[in-house]
């Protein structure tokens, strides 16, 4: 992997990763733009890799799974688990929810708001909620 261009988009990719505890190695950075240059958005560690792959970073795919869980456990990331071993990587982190289509393998966001989550279960003693995921799956109407 070549070193990257110190570029204004470069210098602020290094800032976030910073500001977030981590130390801004290049791979990190490049995975950064490649995340969040784009806009709010959901993707797999395998369409990742596929991005890198296609923009020439030399990267492999245990070090992008690395990254993104790195990424996750510092909040720049959320991780929304489908089903086991089946995972998307949200650069919204904002209190929200999702739809999946499960025939496009897409995930969609659902305005917090738009869900009503009255009346929850008390947690078990000891413990408080940290936060709701709720996955809505949803597929195409057979005609």
């Amino acid at each position: 992997m070549t070193a990257p261009q110190q570029t204004d988009e470069n210098i602020a990719a290094q800032e976030r990763i910073r500001a977030a505890g981590l130390r801004p190695t290049r791979q990190r950075v490049a995975l950064a733009h490649l995340l969040f240059d784009h806009g709010q958005r959901h993707l797999t560690a395998e369409t990742l890799h596929g991005e890198a792959t296609a923009e020439g970073i030399s990267v492999s795919l245990a070090t992008i799974y690395n990254t993104l869980h790195q990424f996750v456990r510092v909040g720049l990331l959320r991780e929304v688990t489908i089903e086991p071993g089946r995972s998307y990587f949200d650069t919204n982190v904002s209190d929200h929810h999702h739809f999946f289509h499960e025939g496009r393998g897409e995930l969609e966001d659902i305005a917090a708001l738009s869900v009503d989550l009255s009346d929850l279960p008390k947690p078990p003693a000891g413990t408080e909620i940290n936060r709701i995921d709720v996955v809505v799956r949803v597929r195409d109407r057979r005609a």
